[in-house]
């Protein structure tokens, strides 16, 4: 399927896909056509077990996603944002979040409001050393409505979060490395080789394991401590169950790579 404004890449022998928000004249802004694209995209990658890794990134050398396109939010009414909020804007990004294979955000430049609120939303999240990153909505008199004002504060600390986006500032890689908003960060004209590497050695795990995975650190983020293991306790349980699992543990004691089948 053709889009408009996503260029949209699945490699059938690594299982890799990569998703591309290509609006580079406006630095990959998001307007309602991107989200509906974005949306069509995410239906249809949630039974989509082909897909072992997914890499979301912004079109061109120096953003990716700068933000919303402010000019829809001009005359929006209160109750258009509520369900705004509630289909292309914040259960969108949730929708990503879980999605049931790895997701990571290839942050190569720019990434401001919806920007971080999308990255945040991904598993993994892998920057350019010249990117630069901001909740700059109290600049417009908003707050963030995608999930900012929760997902900043899990990742960075309370305060932080609330020094950021009170303020909001733009902050450089460097620093987003240091308060742990991305993961890992790379030189520009290293960072599409460095992810492919990292995407690589995930999908060569077994498909079924790492979703199993997710679904059950994802739990525990969002549980009481308690709650958390209880889940892992069975879904640890449950990979007893599977043929990966006895793949796995033969091509251990083989001294052999594994071939995982998902099954």
């Amino acid at each position: 399927m053709g889009y408009d404004n996503l260029i949209y890449e699945y490699d059938e022998t690594s299982g890799i896909a990569r998703l591309s928000i290509n609006r580079p004249q406006v630095k990959n802004a998001l307007n309602k056509s991107v989200r509906k694209e974005l949306r069509m995209v995410v239906d249809n990658l949630k039974n989509d077990y082909s897909v072992k890794v997914l890499i979301i990134t912004g079109a061109g050398s120096d953003s990716f996603i700068a933000g919303a396109d402010i000019r829809e939010f001009k005359d929006a009414k209160p109750i258009e944002i509520e369900e705004f909020a509630s289909t292309l804007g914040q259960q969108l990004l949730t929708d990503i979040e879980n999605l049931p294979m790895p997701v990571i955000a290839m942050i190569n430049g720019y990434c401001f409001g919806v920007g971080c609120e999308l990255a945040m939303s991904c598993d993994i999240r892998i920057a350019s050393d010249h990117s630069k990153f901001g909740q700059l909505e109290i600049n417009l008199g908003l707050i963030p409505g995608a999930g900012g004002t929760q997902k900043l504060q899990r990742l960075v600390g309370v305060g932080k979060a609330k020094e950021l986006m009170y303020t909001g500032r733009i902050f450089d890689a460097i620093e987003a490395e240091k308060i742990g908003f991305v993961d890992r960060l790379f030189p520009q004209d290293k960072l599409e080789e460095e992810v492919s590497k990292i995407a690589e050695t995930i999908a060569s795990k077994s498909p079924l394991i790492t979703r199993l995975l997710k679904k059950t650190i994802n739990m525990g983020m969002n549980s009481d401590l308690r709650s958390g293991l209880a889940y892992e306790k069975v879904n640890f349980a449950l990979c007893f169950g599977t043929e990966d699992m006895i793949e796995g543990i033969d091509a251990f004691f083989s001294k052999r790579k594994p071939e995982f089948k998902g099954k």
